[in-house]
Order: C-alpha cells, then structure tokens, then sequence
C-alpha cells in the first residue's frame, strides 16, 4: 500500500498482550511511506507488564516512527486545530477506551486524539481487544458502530469457549482497514472467524 504524503495518527491503549501484535502493523505503515504519530495511554507509559516493558514498548515506537510519542492530554489536544491526522487508529482499543469513547469522555491523550480526529470528520479507525465486547461493552460497541467517520478493523471472538464475551480485531489486517477508511469505506466482512 502506498502511504506516501499520508500522516497516520497510531495510539495504543493498555492491551499489552496484543502489543506485539500490532508493532508490525506500524512497521507496515512507515514501509508504505506514512508519517506515523503514535499516542499512547497512560498505561503504555508506566506499566511493566510479563509482555514486556513499558520503556522497551516506548522504544519500540520511536524507532519505527521517527516521531516523539503523545503521551499526555495536553500534547494531543493541537491535534484537532492543526488537522494533523489523515486517518487515527486506536490498535488496540481496550473495552476502557471503548466505553469512554462511546460515552464522550475524555481524560488519556488517546481520547483526546479521538476526539480531535472526530471534530475534524476525519476517520478514527478502532481495533478492539476486550474481554467484554460481548458483555457489558456490547452496547458501547453498538453506539460506535453507527457513529459517522468510526471504522472498525475486522474483528472476532478469540477464545469463544473460555471467553465467551472477548472480541478481539484480526490486527494484521489494520492498514486495510485504514485504507479503507481513507475511501469512507468499512473494510468487509467486518466480523470474522478469528483463528
């Protein structure tokens, strides 16, 4: 995919099992030309988790992107005026963010990204990963899913027979969505058979 002349808003939130997963996807992103901003969660700042460390996870950003990391509301607050974002895509998007965003608040610089992203009416692509998407979170989902310029990256349910209610976004398929999302588009199917 060719990304040239396209700035790509990449904010992570605390999934830090799909963290690994989603490193490549950034990588695609810059191969393909981009300028890629990544945002981060204050959780992806201060958290150490057995999937890694959060300063090897900053590091990780730094060097794919180029780019110093939004880390603080304040910083991601100039990106709605200045209309920086092409396209934003929240990978992963915890069932926390979900809910918040469905729910208007705004209080991590992820947020605060999405809302900049939504008043400009430009796409904010969201890969979910939450343990409730069929639970409590199957309502913010629904708000979601029916919002102008919301995309969702296919997604599906990871672990049906020990986790019923978790859905999970097929990660790889994040630039696509994106792509997609740049045409008004949502990438079809939208939910998959996750294997």
């Amino acid at each position: 995919m060719n990304w040239n002349g396209i700035t790509v808003g990449y904010a992570l939130t605390g999934s830090h099992c799909t963290l690994e997963e989603v490193m490549p996807q950034i990588q695609r992103f810059k191969d393909g030309g981009a300028n890629v901003v990544p945002i981060v969660s204050s959780t992806i700042m201060t958290t150490d988790t057995r999937f890694g460390t959060s300063e090897n996870w900053q590091k990780q950003l730094k060097d794919i992107t180029g780019n110093d990391i939004i880390s603080t509301i304040v910083e991601a607050e100039p990106l709605g005026p200045s209309k920086l974002l092409d396209v934003l895509v929240i990978a992963p998007c915890t069932g926390n963010t979900t809910s918040k965003l469905a729910n208007a608040m705004t209080d991590s610089p992820v947020l605060m990204a999405a809302k900049a992203q939504m008043r400009n009416c430009r796409p904010l692509v969201l890969a979910i990963s939450t343990n409730d998407g069929l639970g409590l979170n199957a309502a913010n989902i629904a708000k979601l899913l029916v919002t102008k310029n919301i995309y969702f990256v296919p997604y599906g349910q990871d672990n049906p027979q020990q986790k019923p209610n978790s859905l999970v976004a097929k990660m790889n398929l994040i630039p696509e969505a994106c792509y997609a999302a740049l045409e008004g588009k949502q990438l079809q199917p939208m939910i998959v058979e996750y294997s």
